[in-house]
């Protein structure tokens, strides 16, 4: 009877593998998204070969900048945090790809037991002829389970675990890129800044030679006491810009630091000495808004979200249908020490079941509309991300374009604003003008000379904000 009930539940496995061969529910197929041809922000015409979009760092030609990204990528706890989570999402991948495979459980055990002679048992059989009150209990055996994915109900949750595990690689690829663009972002507002500081320390050196001059010019009576008091006056609302741009300048290098996990002050020292603000690189646009669906990592991480919730469906679906499994055991089970290892100390047992959601009211039908509406979900974050990316890569392009731009017509009045100043300056001492005249030159070459310095770190944090946007740092895996 056991082997013919063995062999019976042997058959239905057999019978039921083909079957499992396709899993129920839609199967994905990436959804059709409308991009131009070709970005509509046109960048200038390539001076030099762009750099790698991923270690687009190295186009700015700044060994130190080098330095800052890589210590971020190795350091950052932001990145660390994603990779913990990426090994989540691995493990729960695996599991859901373990529930496909039998489970079998081994356990075994020995027991001493005496029996209770006021118990009924034994009360009982202490009347009996041969009882004996204690005794002792050997087992040792393994148990087999194994829920055959008939409907594939299961398959699609693996495969939902598995676009899962794969989001999160692509968030952790998205916080990467983000903190190197981050780091280079802060590394040049620290260079910007010591550039705005250095027009503003220099124009104070000009603002105190002028109030000596006017200092000796009193003393010998050619100039009014008025004249002095005005360009002391000066003097103080230039030095009175030093403290804005220092505290802005030690936000940037605490931040820096932190971007490179650290505490706030750790590296600031290796970027005490002032350097100038690197220039944008080449940026190449590759081939349109499409490599953005390959490139951008939140992209991708959408599309794996979206190829999980499609598999859930399936999921949700195959309960509508009956799940069957198939269990077994085999082990020896003996009340003598002796008798464990043998033929009669054997215990076997195969069993075979079903279970099947026939009425449930409704809920069947409420779980499919819900994975359902979660896949429709999914689809719309999938193109809106899609198109965010498009927004973020037009608006960085033309953001470069209009700095670049900025910077050539500031560096041009900046040098027409320097001859002016010098030339008000010795008609100043020659008696051909007045000192009003002078103090508006020192304003207006102050305010651009400092417009010009932001516009540079501007133009180059806008070059490192278009290559995040373009997925840039984004390493594909082997």
């Amino acid at each position: 009877m056991t082997r013919t009930f063995a062999r019976a539940a042997l058959a239905l496995i057999a019978g039921v593998a083909p079957m499992t061969a396709h899993a129920i529910g839609p199967d994905y197929h990436r959804p059709a998204v409308t991009l131009a041809p070709a970005y509509r922000t046109s960048l200038p015409a390539a001076a030099a070969p762009a750099p790698p979009l991923d270690a687009w760092w190295s186009g700015f030609g700044d060994p130190e900048l080098v330095r800052v990204v890589a210590r971020a990528e190795a350091q950052n706890l932001d990145i660390e945090q994603a990779r913990a989570r990426l090994l989540q999402s691995r493990a729960a991948a695996k599991a859901a790809g373990a529930a496909l495979l039998p489970e079998v459980d081994a356990n075994g055990g020995a027991s001493a037991v005496q029996q209770s002679l006021l118990s009924p048992f034994g009360a009982v059989g202490s009347h009996l002829p041969g009882f004996e009150r204690s005794y002792g209990e050997y087992t040792l055996g393994a148990v087999a389970s194994w829920e055959i994915d008939l409907f594939g109900g299961l398959r699609r949750a693996h495969e939902a675990a598995k676009a899962d595990a794969g989001a999160a690689d692509a968030e952790a690829t998205a916080i990467r890129t983000s903190v190197a663009a981050e780091a280079a972002d802060a590394y040049l507002q620290v260079r910007g800044l010591q550039a705005r500081l250095a027009v503003a320390r220099h124009q104070e050196t000009t603002e105190a030679d002028l109030v000596d001059l006017l200092r000796r010019r009193a003393a010998e009576g050619v100039s009014a006491d008025r004249e002095l008091r005005e360009a002391e006056a000066e003097y103080e609302g230039v030095r009175a810009t030093l403290p804005p741009l220092t505290a802005a300048l030690d936000a940037q290098l605490n931040r820096l630091d932190v971007l490179m996990g650290a505490e706030a002050g750790t590296y600031r020292d290796e970027l005490a000495a002032a350097a100038p603000t690197p220039a944008p690189p080449t940026i190449a646009p590759g081939d349109g808004p499409a490599d953005l669906l390959r490139r951008r990592p939140d992209v991708l991480s959408a599309e794996q979200r979206l190829v999980a919730a499609n598999a859930r469906i399936g999921a949700a679906i195959s309960d509508y249908y009956p799940k069957v499994s198939v269990s077994g055991l085999l082990g020896l089970d003996s009340l003598s020490a002796s008798q464990f290892f043998t033929g009669t100390a054997l215990a076997h047992q195969v069993s075979a079941g079903f279970s099947w959601r026939l009425f449930d009211f409704g809920r069947v039908d409420a779980e499919v509309a819900g994975a359902k509406g979660r896949e429709a979900e999914a689809l719309a974050a999938y193109r809106a991300t899609v198109y965010r990316a498009t927004e973020e890569v037009e608006d960085a392009f033309s953001d470069l374009v209009q700095q670049e731009a900025r910077a050539e017509a500031l560096q041009r009045q900046v040098a027409q604003l320097t001859t002016a100043r010098a030339q008000a300056q010795q008609a100043y001492e020659q008696g051909v003008t007045s000192l009003v005249e002078v103090r508006d030159a020192d304003r207006e070459l102050l305010a651009a000379s400092d417009q010009l310095e932001q516009t540079r770190a501007d133009a180059a944090r806008s070059a490192v904000e278009a290559f995040r946007a373009l997925g840039g740092g984004w390493r594909p895996r082997g």
